[in-house]
């Protein structure tokens, strides 16, 4: 707990009291003044006026007009004065009984009118006694109040006296011997206390001021020389090209790898910002325009009359200080790694890929052209065993032919020597001519394939009308062998926005939603299921789409089947 809301409790408490105090002092000295008051103004007068017509009484026999005057005026002043139960039947008594006397006067009378008087006076007496006992009942609760609310008050205080110096003198003490020992330049000194959280605040800034203290105390200018000696060469025998920039993007370090990249001087560019530099210098303008959102594709580089790849990578700088917990930013440092060693191995086995892919198809097709011409009664029949082998080399030689088809396919796109023949396609034939393509494979299963337009007959989309018409055979090639036997496969193609989407739907059994990032991938084919293709399909087809400036993509979940499509731009 906070000292000032330990202080506030304490002190608020005691002035709480204090404030209770007074009011029930004042309330109970009221109340006993209003008691007090009673007494005097309803009985005492009720006493007098009794004595006084007593008196009256007395004289009437020698003064009778005076004494006459005298009974009644304090007759109506007694009428007026009626406070006890019983006293107003007794008063009405002593004016009967006071006329009848006048009209006649007789001892008799006189006697009863004496008994009248005797009896008010009696009953003011006891309404005397009976509220000097109510008076005293309340002033013995005031005294119990006052004593019971004084003993607490005089408890708070008593404890604030003794408890409060000691809780901010001990820690005030402790803080003061602990700056001596700084003072004396012993940072090992650390503070802990106990309790208030302004006084562990207090502590807590003391510790980080000590820590501060001591890492500097440690630390020496040389070593700080030779610490930034050892960096700076480890620096610039990376074989990655280093630039690091401070929070403001002045350049504050860069390597002598950096500098042959970018054609640049150090001391042309230390202390500038990089903004100021890429005026100049295409290549930094190039790596500033990446620099919040890095690129996947690798940078090409001219260097010594050679292409040199490097792939940019930006590490955001963020350290803690000594005795801190907040992270602070400090800058950034741009990365240039060279992987045209990794560029060159990638082109050699793009080419080895493609020229054996395109050797091996004149000897495939050369054997399938066999397989047909044994097949041909021309050259003799065949027995049931031989044309089943016929059959079977023929799917094989068919299947070698389609993967060194979509390998050529493949090392265009890598190589980027794929062209494409774009201009404005009709999407209906797009379909028309896929479907009639895989009609022969989808009758095996007995699977339909029905197709849905959802556009105008004037929409057409810019593309290259046979790698689309691919994309769509890949789709419905793997629609039909996902499928069951006699289940549907369905096509929509429909406007949205400036694009077309081409959508293929199967039944299938559906592909768990982990897989789907992988799914274009090269070579990547869901574990668990029985696979005879290349992995090449759908990879060639993101390639394809992608360089037509469409979309492609996938919607599936397991055992709820797949929705392969891809957007094309309206033409």
């Amino acid at each position: 707990m906070k000292l000032k809301t330990k202080l506030t409790l304490g002190v608020g408490l005691l002035f709480l009291l204090i404030v209770l105090l007074s009011v029930i002092g004042s309330v109970y000295i009221n109340k006993l003044k209003s008691d007090t008051e009673k007494i005097l103004t309803a009985n005492y007068n009720s006493l007098e006026f009794s004595k006084n017509m007593l008196l009256a009484l007395d004289h009437i026999s020698t003064d009778s007009a005076i004494a006459i005057a005298d009974f009644k005026k304090n007759n109506r002043l007694q009428e007026k004065n009626l406070t006890e139960f019983g006293e107003k039947e007794a008063t009405q008594n002593l004016n009967l009984h006071f006329n009848s006397y006048l009209k006649e006067p007789t001892p008799v009378k006189e006697k009863l009118i004496r008994e009248d008087l005797a009896k008010i006076m009696s009953l003011n007496m006891k309404g005397i006694e009976r509220k000097s006992d109510i008076a005293i009942i309340t002033a013995g609760n005031a005294t119990f109040w006052i004593v019971s609310i004084g003993t607490v008050c005089f408890l708070i205080a008593f404890i604030l006296l003794f408890n409060l110096p000691q809780t901010i003198a001990e820690p005030i003490d402790q803080l003061t011997f602990s700056i001596r020992q700084i003072a004396n330049k012993n940072y090992n000194e650390r503070v802990h206390f106990k309790g208030s959280e302004e006084f562990n605040s207090l502590a807590e800034s003391f510790n980080v001021m000590a820590e501060k203290l001591q890492e500097y105390e440690s630390s020496s200018l040389s070593q700080q020389l030779m610490e930034k000696k050892r960096i700076e060469t480890l620096v610039n025998n990376m074989h990655d090209a280093v630039i690091g920039l401070d929070e403001n993007h002045f350049i504050y370090m860069i390597n002598d790898e950096a500098l042959k990249v970018t054609n640049l001087h150090k001391e042309e560019i230390i202390g500038k910002t990089a903004h100021e530099v890429a005026v100049n210098n295409d290549l930094m303008r190039e790596l500033l325009k990446n620099i919040d959102h890095p690129v996947k594709d690798p940078i090409k580089i001219v260097r010594d009359n050679k292409e040199n790849y490097f792939e940019q990578d930006i590490i955001p700088i963020n350290i803690v200080k000594t005795g801190e917990k907040e992270k602070r930013y400090i800058g950034k440092v741009i990365l240039l790694r060279n992987i045209t060693p990794f560029k060159e191995l990638d082109f050699a086995k793009t080419n080895f890929i493609a020229t054996i892919s395109h050797e091996l198809k004149t000897p495939i097709s050369a054997i399938k052209m066999g397989v047909q011409l044994l097949g041909n009664q021309k050259f003799g029949e065949l027995n049931e065993q031989q044309q089943e082998l016929l059959k079977s080399i023929n799917e094989d030689g068919q299947r070698l032919l389609d993967i060194t088809g979509e390998l050529l396919n493949l090392s265009q796109v890598e190589s980027g020597n794929i062209r494409l023949t774009m201009g404005k396609c009709s999407p209906k034939e797009i379909v028309q001519t896929a479907v009639k393509n895989v009609e022969k494979l989808a009758e095996q299963k007995n699977i339909s394939i029905t197709s849905q337009f959802l556009l105008e007959e004037t929409d057409f989309v810019i593309a290259d009308f046979d790698k689309t018409v691919w994309v769509m055979n890949n789709f419905l090639t793997n629609a039909v062998k996902h499928s069951y036997q006699d289940e549907n496969i369905q096509i929509l193609v429909e406007k949205l926005d400036t694009f077309i989407q081409f959508s293929i739907t199967d039944s299938g059994s559906g592909i768990d939603e982990k897989y789907h990032r992988q799914i274009f991938d090269r070579y990547f084919q869901v574990p668990g299921e029985h696979q005879n293709g290349t992995g090449l399909g759908l990879a060639i087809s993101k390639n394809f789409i992608e360089k037509q400036s469409g979309e492609i993509g996938v919607k599936s979940s397991l055992n709820n089947g797949s929705t392969f499509y891809f957007r094309l731009p309206v033409g």
